[in-house]
C-alpha cells in the first residue's frame, strides 16, 4: 500500500509543477512553461492511475486534488505573490480537514 501513496505523491508532484508552469504559461504563448504544463500533466495522470489499482477512485481524487489545493496556493503566494484572504484560507482549511476525516475515519480507505 506504500506504493500506491507514492504514486499518489508523484502524481500531485507532477500536477502542482504542471499548474504553475500553466500560469507561467501566459495563455499558452511561452513555448517551454507550455510543453512543462502538458508533460506535468500527463506524468500526474500516469501516476495518479497507478495509484488506482488499489485506491478508490474518489478517495484517490480527494487526496490529489486536496493536497494540491494547498501546496498549490502556497505556491501561488511565493512564487506568483498571490494573497489568499480569510475566507480563502478557512475554505482550504475545510478541504485539508474533509482530507484527513478520509483518510483516518473513511472505511473506504485501507488502513
Amino acid at each position: 500500500m506504500l506504493k500506491t501513496y507514492i504514486f499518489l505523491l508523484i502524481a500531485i508532484v507532477f500536477e502542482i509543477i504542471a499548474t504553475s508552469a500553466l500560469k507561467a504559461s501566459d495563455q499558452f504563448s511561452k513555448l517551454w512553461p507550455s510543453i512543462l504544463t502538458v508533460c506535468g500533466y500527463a506524468a500526474a495522470f500516469y501516476f495518479l492511475s497507478l495509484s488506482l489499482n488499489k485506491l478508490n477512485l474518489g478517495i484517490a481524487y480527494a487526496i490529489w486534488s486536496g493536497i494540491g489545493i494547498v501546496m498549490i496556493s502556497f505556491v501561488g503566494l511565493f512564487l506568483f505573490k498571490q494573497k489568499l484572504d480569510f475566507p480563502a484560507i478557512i475554505g482550504i482549511a475545510l478541504i485539508v480537514c474533509g482530507v484527513v476525516v478520509i483518510n483516518v475515519f473513511s472505511k473506504a480507505v485501507s488502513h
